[in-house]
């Protein structure tokens, strides 16, 4: 029996009241427990930042007291025009210098004409909306990768990612140009993003391998004569390489990038010398070891020969030949001009004499090998590299750090389970609301201690055996000694200390002379296949302990923390500059696009051509928009 309409308001109504309040209750619930969580954390939670000593280690870590910055941020629009559907994606700095003081906060000057000077690349590529799940990898079914769901246009143009593809890869490309420029001599690089969750999806985005060969265009590209293949996109996906914390490490599935890295160092090695350089000497590491040797050389990247090992010569220069796809197809996707082109479209390659679209899976590459030249570069010119994230429902300080250090015995109190239970889901929620329940004892700006992003990707051992951690998922644990991450709050208010700004969660590369030290180092084991392996994370276990990089960054976010601009309170002016820049162009492109399909549209040598042309639904808009114009 069908109801009125009225009544099917009147139920929907009803519905999401209940399921509102409901949803209300329970955080008030958990909300009333938390005032009394201060305590058992309220020795992870430093406050008091020492302008002398970011001083210090500023002079000593960027060999000057004043230093250049660079805050970035993207933008994308898409929209469709008659059969095609035009993709936008950029980025943009905000730049400055910063200017540290040995009684002050650092002093925050920004580029004069910043809107007109400010450094940003950008791309926009027009295809047919037939074209698309092509172009686009995410349409595609993983198991049968030539096979793609039928889709309406519609599902198709919504669901398209191409543009939030082009903006991703555009911030991390903008991010090293900079880094590798000698003239900018950018010191301080901020993302608006987080550096550790975003290179766990980039990897997770281009790990399946059996689109590879069907979805990827950089897949048999050649440079320097040589294509690009599997073992090349392999070992470039896990490029993450530095002696002086131990990188990659020989444990669990990175100790076959471990034995590429230690082969391409040393040249040739036997058996061995190989598990004597990673003091590997019990049974069972030493069958993994082997049979990792024996993949190796099946999958051509090693040579054996005499019992001894040596790196492929092809992928001796996997690297650069991987630096050299990134900048060229970089510099020709951002900064090719018109007259420059060799293709007929900006996301296309030349392959073999073809033309071939980059697809997004192509792109997903691309940005993770920028992320890792990155990440290199920062280390070699000690970069500062800063990601930071608004709004966030990461919750591995709740469900990670803290089980794991009660587990260890290394908090101050205790927390009941029953307690931890009650407390809210994200930590971005639990963190600021103990901060607001304890106005007194919790004084912005603070920070929870750091502590290694490897953690998000740990639990409790199965058996709950102290000193022992699992693998989150299929008992892997991610890349250590990488990213360090905290939660920050930076700002309140004058007037009332109850009103505080969001908290919000920061990343940033680990630099071995200032984090890798014996009191920051925490190991765990880790029962993978069979074998136990040392797991070594980085862990700032108290306020009490050192951290000098960490004051550093701390007196600079406070800093650049704006006070006098009401929608960025408590949050990084760099990266609110960049923002409006991004807004600004993403308002101009959308602008010409309009502009031009109105042009279109309005040619009377094309109108007849374009009645035809367009579809149903665009032109019922435009019907639709002259009726309500007024007379």
């Amino acid at each position: 029996m069908s109801s009125s309409l009225s009544d099917a308001v009147k139920r929907t109504s009803d519905i999401l009241k209940l399921g509102a309040s409901m949803q209300v209750l329970d955080y008030e619930q958990r909300f009333s427990s938390l005032k009394d969580l201060y305590d058992p954390i309220s020795n992870l939670i430093i406050m008091n930042f020492n302008c002398k000593e970011a001083l210090k280690t500023a002079k000593e870590f960027f060999g000057s007291s004043t230093v250049r910055f660079a805050g970035i941020d993207g933008t994308m629009y898409s929209r469709p025009l008659f059969d095609l559907v035009i993709f936008f994606g950029g980025a943009y700095a905000s730049t400055g210098t910063v200017t540290f003081l040995e009684n002050d906060k650092p002093k925050i000057k920004y580029d004069e004409r910043t809107l007109r000077q400010s450094a940003g690349i950008s791309s926009v590529v027009p295809v047919y909306i037939n074209e698309i799940p092509d172009v686009d990898h995410t349409f595609s079914d993983v198991e049968q990768p030539e096979e793609v769901k039928p889709l309406r246009d519609e599902a198709i143009i919504n669901n398209a990612t191409i543009a939030n593809w082009i903006m991703t890869f555009a911030e991390y490309y903008l991010a090293y140009k900079l880094a590798t420029d000698p003239e900018q001599n950018v010191r301080i690089i901020l993302l608006d993003r987080s550096l550790s969750i975003e290179r766990a999806s980039l990897l997770y985005d281009t790990s399946k391998r059996k689109l590879w060969k069907a979805k990827s265009s950089i897949f048999g590209y050649k440079i320097d004569g040589q294509p690009i293949d599997k073992n090349d996109l392999t070992i470039a996906r896990q490029y993450v390489y530095n002696q002086a914390l131990g990188l990659p490490p020989p444990r669990g599935d990175y100790l076959r990038y471990a034995i590429i890295h230690l082969l391409s160092q040393k040249g040739s090695m036997t058996e061995r010398q190989i598990l004597t350089e990673f003091e590997i000497a019990d049974e069972k590491r030493t069958k993994r070891a082997k049979r990792y040797l024996k993949r190796l050389v099946k999958n051509d990247i090693l040579n054996e020969k005499n019992e001894t090992y040596t790196l492929n010569d092809k992928y001796t220069t996997t690297w650069e030949r991987i630096r050299k796809l990134v900048t060229n197809l970089g510099d020709s996707f951002f900064f090719t001009k018109k007259h420059e082109t060799k293709t007929a479209n900006l996301m296309k390659v030349l392959r073999d004499g073809e033309e071939q679209w980059l697809t997004t899976l192509d792109i997903a590459f691309l940005t993770l090998f920028t992320l890792h030249l990155l990440m290199e570069e920062c280390w070699k010119k000690r970069i500062l590299l800063i990601g930071m994230t608004k709004d966030t429902a990461a919750r591995d300080f709740k469900r990670q750090l803290i089980p794991i250090m009660q587990n260890d015995g290394l908090l101050q109190r205790p927390i009941s389970p029953k307690e931890f239970e009650k407390l809210p889901n994200t930590d971005r929620m639990i963190l600021q609301s103990v901060s607001i329940l304890n106005p007194e004892k919790i004084i912005p700006p603070w920070s929870l201690i750091e502590y290694d992003s490897a953690f998000r990707t740990m639990v409790l051992d199965m058996q709950n055996r102290r000193g022992y951690v699992s693998g989150a998922i299929k008992n892997r644990v991610s890349l250590e000694k990488t990213f360090l991450k905290t939660y920050v709050q930076l700002s309140q208010a004058k007037t009332d200390p109850m009103l505080r700004s969001n908290v919000l969660l920061t990343d940033r590369l680990v630099y071995p002379k200032y984090d890798y030290k014996p009191e920051n180092v925490v190991e765990f084991w880790n029962e993978f296949g069979g074998a136990k392996e040392p797991v070594e994370v980085i862990l700032f276990i108290d306020k009490n302990v050192t951290n000098e990089l960490q004051n550093l960054t701390m007196t600079v976010l406070a800093a650049m923390a704006p006070s006098s601009i009401p929608e960025a309170f408590g949050h990084n002016k760099p990266l609110f500059i960049a923002d409006k820049i991004a807004k600004w162009n993403y308002s101009q492109f959308k602008r010409i696009v309009d502009t031009t399909a109105n042009w279109i549209l309005n040619n009377h040598k094309l109108r007849r051509f374009i009645f035809y042309m367009s579809t149903f639904r665009e032109r019922r808009a435009t019907i639709e928009a002259a009726r309500r114009e007024r007379i």
